[in-house]
């Protein structure tokens, strides 16, 4: 329907089946709470949402690697976002044996 504005019939997201377990009274209120957000306040929430996800690979990394320094905790981290031959071009490290190309 022409003009109609995205999710006014409360239609459900179904790519990737998320938030299908949401109901749908709960799916209007994130809506409208997305709806009275500045762009400002929606660029900000974007931030965080990344760097939440940046922290969770490096926290994987902690995990996996507990005696890893600082920076090779950053490589490690890297390789598992870009790949393994990015950061050996880019970074001159090789995360297969942790030293540098």
């Amino acid at each position: 329907m022409p003009g109609r504005a995205l999710y006014d019939g409360l239609e459900m997201p179904s790519r990737y089946g998320w938030m299908a377990d949401t109901d749908p009274q709960a799916f209007q209120v994130l809506v409208e709470l997305r709806r009275g957000m500045t762009f400002d306040q929606r660029f900000q929430q974007l931030l965080e949402m990344a760097e939440m996800v940046l922290r969770g690979y490096e926290d994987r990394v902690r995990r996996e690697y507990p005696q890893a320094s600082e920076r090779e905790i950053f490589l490690r981290a890297a390789a598992l976002r870009l790949g393994n031959d990015t950061v050996r071009r880019v970074y001159g490290w090789s995360p297969e044996d942790g030293t540098e190309a």
